[in-house]
């Protein structure tokens, strides 16, 4: 039991360091002065009802101790407050007073709502609904927000170094007769693109859209190139799952998603899909029959065509500055060769640990643990204990097994013969061995030849004395 509340909690405080690492990414990036920092701590402070202490001790830890850093030391109860009985619709009005006029104050709504007959006075607590307001997209920040994208034109952005920002994304390749019987198969396009340089990370077709090929691409991606400071996402499922966050965050990268219906915040990566299309275009005419060769072309036309064919976007950011654009213009490839800001490579170990899978398995009488359909051979005395198995999903045949007081270890697939009972099959450390001999018989030999020796002595010793007694 101890163990597996261990293992509890271990969990829970990897899930508190990934909140505390969301709450003070903002607030890692190089650039930005003190002043601002400063500012925008009190503002997460307030928006997710923390002290600005807490915020400096969590950013602290972490320039101390990275990702581990913010794991907290043990866990902490928290005293909930109760909600009144009709707590959906206070809140539902209270959105409704914020968007008739967005400069209302919270302190003005529970006014409004307690005048109104809807609460009675003092139940509805300031921080409570200024959190749900927040939660449900409606508090005063927001509303400024919008107010401020209906009031200006779209603008666009670059960051002016590259390996800032990461974009990502995934498109509809062709569909390929990969499947039995030669069926086609739906493809594709999972891309990691440098948000200055437009550079590809990383970017590959695979035959499903399941939230490991965008595990995939960043493992690869970082590996290749090193690491960067944040990603970009849409709010696809893929993308907002929970191990590719946990993955980045281990790594220190910050992750944000756009906003709901935000299309043209989205416009580098969908830029580079309508090249994608051209690409598309021309391999239906190949008549690609596997998956290997539809990716080995995509690299060629990405390495000879899109890297080396001058971007627009690229020099539209440097004609906003008042910069000099030659008149070819200027390539992705040749924008990322001559940034000045250094690449940061990893350690292979460490990204291959921040991707790895943790899941929990019992193991069975026989020591054994089930994955995937597959029976895996444990230790014999870890029956009927919890652990925890450590797998990479691209290579999921090869898991780790983790349990405290043990070295890890890798199971070992157990291979079962053509012919075999139905009965689990033991691991080879726990099977009946066949003696060449019974050492309990063998035991009780060696004894009834012990006794006969001190019954033979006990025998020469009489007789002596007797003869020694007829001398007298």
């Amino acid at each position: 039991m101890n163990t597996s509340k261990n293992l509890m909690k271990q969990q829970w405080q990897e899930q508190e360091a990934l909140k505390r690492f969301q709450l003070i990414s903002p607030l890692l990036r190089e650039d930005m002065d003190d002043a601002k920092r400063l500012q925008l701590r009190r503002q997460i402070a307030q928006e997710n009802n923390i002290s600005v202490r807490s915020l400096y001790r969590y950013e602290k830890a972490y320039a101390e101790s990275q990702f581990s850093g913010l794991k907290p030391a043990d866990r902490q109860k928290h005293r909930s407050q109760r909600l009144p009985d009709n707590f959906d619709f206070l809140l539902e009005q209270a959105i409704q007073l914020r968007k008739e006029v967005p400069e209302r104050s919270v302190a003005q709504i529970i006014f409004i709502l307690e005048a109104e007959g809807f609460v009675a006075p003092g139940v509805l607590k300031r921080p409570t609904l200024e959190r749900h307001l927040y939660k449900a997209g409606f508090g005063r920040e927001h509303m400024q927000m919008y107010r401020e994208a209906r009031e200006s034109s779209s603008k666009r952005f670059c960051k002016p170094h590259r390996m800032m920002l990461i974009q990502g994304d995934i498109k509809y390749g062709p569909k390929l007769p990969i499947g039995k019987n030669g069926a086609k198969v739906q493809t594709y396009l999972s891309s990691a693109i440098d948000d200055h340089s437009r550079r590809l990370l990383f970017s590959r077709f695979y035959d499903n859209q399941e939230e490991a090929i965008i595990e995939d691409t960043f493992h690869q991606a970082i590996l290749r190139h090193g690491t960067f400071d944040a990603c970009y996402f849409d709010n696809g499922s893929q993308y907002i799952a929970k191990q590719i966050r946990f993955s980045l965050s281990k790594l220190g990268i910050r992750v944000i998603h756009a906003k709901p219906r935000s299309g043209k915040s989205k416009g580098k990566i969908e830029k580079f899909h309508q090249v994608v299309d051209d690409f598309i275009r021309e391999s239906k005419l190949k008549g690609i029959k596997s998956l290997d060769e539809l990716n080995r072309l995509w690299e060629i036309f990405a390495d000879e065509y899109y890297h080396k064919k001058s971007h627009e976007g690229i020099s539209e950011y440097y004609e906003s500055l008042g910069a000099a654009v030659p008149e070819e213009g200027i390539t992705p490839l040749q924008e990322w060769n001559r940034d000045s800001r250094p690449l940061t490579f990893l350690d292979v170990s460490v990204v291959a640990e921040a991707f790895l899978h943790h899941e929990e398995r019992k193991v069975d009488k026989g020591g054994c643990i089930s994955f995937r359909g597959i029976k895996y051979e444990t230790k014999p005395s870890l029956i009927g204990h919890k652990v925890e198995i450590s797998y990479d999903p691209a290579a999921p045949e090869t898991i780790t097994v983790s349990y405290p007081g043990y070295e890890p270890f890798t199971a070992q697939p157990i291979k079962i013969s053509s012919y075999c009972d139905k009965r689990p099959v033991l691991p080879a450390s726990m099977q009946e061995q066949k003696p060449s001999t019974s050492r309990f018989l063998d035991a009780l030999e060696n004894r009834h030849a012990q006794t006969q020796r001190h019954i033979a002595d006990a025998i020469s010793f009489a007789s002596y004395r007797k003869e020694a007694n007829d001398n007298v």
